[in-house]
Formats: structure tokens, sequence, C-alpha cells
């Protein structure tokens, strides 16, 4: 008889313990900004009105807004120069063409 691993039963502990690692996890950077006295009180005057839970979070919270709204400016100019793009401008018309009544297809109508 052909004698295997998967022919012998396989007796395995396996820990189950939530505490496993408890290796820290550094996620942060301390960094030191000079800012003005006025956005330093609307800083605690925000993190007073619970908007973040801390001062940094809060920081950490307006600097996402701003570059999000970079990006979406960057974004509206990139399509701005796509609808002056003759090229562009076929290619939309010629994928139009072929898949303009797939959405009819497959979107619910209200």
């Amino acid at each position: 008889m052909y004698d295997s691993v998967y022919s012998r039963a396989i007796h395995v502990l396996i820990d189950t313990q939530d505490d496993v690692c408890k290796a820290p996890i550094v996620l942060k950077t301390k960094r030191t900004y000079n800012l003005s006295r006025r956005t330093i009180e609307t800083v605690q005057a925000l993190a007073e009105r619970n908007v973040a839970p801390t001062q940094d979070a809060l920081v950490e919270l307006a600097v996402d807004e701003l570059a999000r709204h970079v990006l979406e400016a960057d974004e509206a100019e990139a399509w701005t120069a796509a609808a002056a793009d003759p090229e562009f401008a076929a290619e939309a018309a010629e994928l139009e063409a072929v898949y303009g009544d797939a959405a009819a297809e497959t979107w619910p109508r209200p």
C-alpha cells in the first residue's frame, strides 16, 4: 500500500489567540509646521466641535479634502482638454454609435 502524508492522520495545533503578535505598527510620522495663529485657532475650534477626534485627525481630514479638490480640478481640466481634442471626440462618437443603446439594456428605468 502506498503511504504518504495524505493517508495518515495528521494532528496540527492551531493557535487561535487574538494576541499572537503585538508588534507595534507605526503609520504616522511626527512633523513640525509653522502655522498662523488664525489657523491654529481654527483647528482648535473645529476640534472642540468634534469635527474630528483629534487636532491631528482634523488636519489630516483637511489635507485629504484639499487633495480631493485639487484632483477634481485636474480631472476637470483633462476633460476640458479632451473635449477640444478632435481625435477624442471622434473616438467618443464611435463608441457612442457602437454602445449607445447598451445602457438602456442594462440600467433600470425610472
